[in-house]
């Protein structure tokens, strides 16, 4: 099971695996508090997507489409999360955007689960 959360909230038993998925680290959080198994930027966004999208939501769908045309180029990342799940059963997507429904890994999480990864 796929679950995603703000990297600014306290780590927690549950959430299995945590994997962050920002390009950039995020600001004021220490490598020990994040309690990381994986930071993998490489599934981020590119810089300039980034950028252009500037977590505007409405740009959003926009983005979406965009970002997953870089995530088909990005197979065998979304893989490897899937290799991470059955071994541990849950991963938790991390981000640092303070927008909770217009960020990468709302979009990541979608398809991870299917819904618009093809």
């Amino acid at each position: 099971m796929f679950q995603i959360k703000r990297i600014y909230e306290p780590a927690d038993s549950d959430d299995g695996a945590r994997v962050l998925v920002d390009r950039l680290w995020p600001r004021g959080v220490s490598k020990k508090k994040a309690h990381l198994d994986l930071w993998m930027k490489e599934i981020a966004p590119s810089d300039s997507l980034r950028k252009w999208f500037a977590h505007d939501p409405a740009r959003w769908t926009e983005f979406v489409s965009r970002y997953r045309q870089e995530f088909r180029k990005n197979r065998a990342l979304a893989g490897e999360l899937k290799r991470i799940e059955k071994a541990r059963g849950k991963v938790t997507l991390l981000y640092s955007a303070h927008d909770e429904q217009h960020n990468q890994a709302v979009a990541l999480l979608q398809f991870l689960k299917g819904r618009g990864s093809d």
